[in-house]
């Protein structure tokens, strides 16, 4: 069957990932929003754990369906 699901997994995942880093990296310096979070910029890192994990899920779609081509 050539129903993957790691190929939109990995695309929605990766697409939040950006907004997220991109809302972190533009509120960096306002200690106020991150006051909640013991100061930590939490939609930074949020963000980039989610572009990592929607570019794992792209690799591993790549190379199972490279590997089922040979």
């Amino acid at each position: 069957m050539g129903l993957d699901i790691k190929i939109p997994i990995g695309l929605m995942f990766s697409i939040f990932g950006i907004i997220l880093t991109i809302l972190g990296l533009v509120t960096n310096g306002d200690a106020e929003m991150y006051a909640k979070s013991l100061g930590h910029n939490v939609n930074l890192w949020s963000g980039l754990f989610m572009i990592a994990f929607g570019a794992f899920m792209l690799l591993t779609s790549t190379l199972v369906k490279k590997k089922k081509e040979e």
